[in-house]
This record gives structure tokens, sequence and C-alpha cells, in this order.
């Protein structure tokens, strides 16, 4: 399996959890799977963490790939510990693999979330290139509009070629708008480009996951649409559900928008912590 570090406790091993990474960063460094180690592993549970296999393009590693790697890597873990629950950790896209995994594999005992995603990716770009037009001071309707057709035209791109050259056309007329960068839309699209899990329909996927899950949602998320997030794990009524919702907290669950390790919120961890004890 690719490269990776165990952590484990001192004493009696009750449990085993394996993070699996945001789109960012899939590197098995990142701060809130340090700070994962930090919390878990004293009160007796092991950390299998691993770096994100690479991709041959710059497109994201699809999620049945990613799924794949995290059930491998939580067989490597059992290896390692023995017969107590595992579970899989996840946060941001690496909650959609992990619900796959675990829809997938009875393997995972249980599902640590945060801001898990309940719609499809492209539904999800959407929402949140919306709201970063709305934070930045660019919310009118009329800019919201463009951006609508922007993310529209790129969407029709990856999904039929032949649509390349409308949808470079709609590009191109709103190319100048001073908002631009925040629509996460290529200048000029690359007939190439791929975006495989663009539809990915999360609902069969939750309807299948049948261990208990731990969600957790920064109530100022600015990628996340939280409440139809949060319906759609509702409607698929196929596990134990705990939602957490943390104040003062965004796409990470840190305080003061400041995504590092000395930043994350009490609340999340002693939510983590308190779940973890009860199961």
């Amino acid at each position: 399996m690719p490269e990776h570090d165990l952590t484990v406790p001192d004493g009696p091993i009750r449990g085993g959890l394996v993070p699996l990474h945001p789109a960012a960063d899939g590197s098995r460094r990142q701060f809130l799977f340090d700070h994962l180690v930090d919390t878990v592993v004293p009160r007796g549970f092991a950390v299998l963490r691993f770096d994100r296999r690479s991709s041959p393009t710059s497109e994201d590693v699809p999620f049945p790939v990613q799924a794949e790697d995290a059930l491998a890597a939580l067989h490597a873990l059992r290896v390692e510990v023995g017969d107590v629950p595992l579970g899989l950790w996840a946060w941001s896209q690496g909650a959609w693999a992990a619900a796959l995994a675990a829809a997938q594999s009875t393997e995972v005992e249980f599902l640590i979330l945060l801001a898990a995603c309940g719609v499809s990716p492209a539904v999800q770009m959407r929402y949140g290139t919306a709201e970063q037009l709305r934070r930045n001071g660019y919310g009118d309707e009329e800019s919201l509009a463009e951006l609508l057709q922007l993310r529209t035209a790129l969407e029709n791109a990856l999904r039929d070629r032949r649509r390349l050259a409308a949808s470079q056309a709609v590009i191109d007329r709103y190319a100048d708008r001073p908002w631009f960068e925040l629509a996460h839309v290529p200048r000029t699209l690359d007939p190439s480009a791929d975006w495989p899990d663009m539809d990915f329909d999360p609902a069969p996927i939750l309807a299948a996951v049948r261990c208990p899950v731990l969600l957790f949602y920064g109530e100022e998320d600015e990628w996340t649409p939280i409440e139809p997030s949060i319906a759609a794990w509702e409607r698929a009524g196929s596990t134990e559900l705990t939602v957490v919702r943390l104040a003062g907290t965004d796409h990470a669950p840190t305080l003061g928008g400041v995504h590092d390790r000395d930043a994350v919120s009490p609340a999340y961890a002693q939510a983590l912590v308190d779940w973890l004890e009860r199961g």
C-alpha cells in the first residue's frame, strides 16, 4: 500500500481509524490527521495514515479508487490491531469515498465524517462558488446568474465534448468579471479534461451504509450545503446517525478561519471523544 504511518496506544487497543483526505491535500501528515492521532490514540484507538495515491493527470483520484485504497488501509490496520472495531474518518471530498467504502464492505464498522456532502460534486461546486461570490461582495442577482451559466458551461463541456465550443463562448463572455477566479472555471477549456465523479449521486450509497455515522458540520461552512447534506443522510434512513453542528467553524473544524491544529475547535474534539467513548 502507499506510504503510511501507524500509531498505536501504549495500552490496550479499543479500536482503530483510517483517515481519508480532502481534495486539496493527499498527504498523511496534514494537520487534522495529526490532531486525530493526538486526540484518539491516548484513548485507546490506533490510527493508520497513508498518502493518497497520485493521479496520473491533474484531475482528482476517482472515488471508487479512493474507496478501494481506504479498504486496503483498513485491512492493513486489521492485521496490526486484531479484532477491534475499525472505522473511517474523512474530511470533505474524502467523505464521499468513505461512504462508498462503507457501502461496499462491512469491514467499515463506523464512520466519522467532516463536511460530508450529500449532493453531487457538480451541485456542491455550484453552491460553493456562489457562496464565494457572496462572501466577497458579489452576491447580486446578476453576478450569481452569470456564475451559474459559467458552472453549467463547464459541466456541459465535461459531459459532452461536442459542447466545448459553446461552453468556451460562455467563458469568453464572462472572463473579465472581477469575480471570475472565484468561479473555479478555467479560462480556456482543455478538451482532454475529465471529472469522472462530477455527477456522483450519493443517495444510493448513503442508503447502503449500515454502520453508525457521526457527522460534523461547521455552521460557517463555505463549501458544503449543510441542510441538503443532512437531509440526504436522514432520507437514507439506513443507519444510526449523529449530527454535530460546530459554532464558529467553517469547512474545517477550526475557529477564526484559521486552518491549523492550534485553531481546532474544542467542541469538535470533545464531541469526537464522547462519541467514540459511547461506542
